[in-house]
């Protein structure tokens, strides 16, 4: 079996899966549709009620949880509370002398970096 073989059948495969898929997804939508026309317009009404009110309560909870985790998010990378501070002078790059001091600025005497 060559490796354009392996390619058909796996792109046979696919496209079986994908209008089995398709197939299952019409019927279920047929199956819906039947079932809301045998029910009264008074009766889809009040579950359309039910389904937004439970809806909004789902959003309700999910916006608390999204606050809390952002609370969270904050004081854990908060860096007053990490007790290591970048300014304490035990670091040793803190303590090493300065290559740079003495010398002259090299960019001055030399006018403009940007010519136009």
């Amino acid at each position: 079996m060559g490796i354009m073989e392996i390619v058909r059948n796996w792109n046979d495969k696919k496209k079986e899966k994908s209008e089995t898929f398709k197939k299952m997804q019409e019927q279920d939508k047929l199956e819906n549709m039947l079932l809301e026309r045998k029910k009264s317009s008074n009766r889809r009404e009040l579950e359309k009620y039910y389904k937004d009110k439970e809806e909004a309560e789902i959003k309700k909870q999910l916006d608390i949880i999204h606050k809390q985790q952002n609370k969270d998010n904050w004081k854990s990378n908060s860096i007053l509370t990490k007790g290591s501070s970048i300014l304490k002078d035990d670091r040793p790059i803190l303590k090493e002398k300065n290559i740079f001091e003495g010398q002259k600025n090299m960019f001055m005497g030399h006018g403009s970096m940007f010519k136009w």
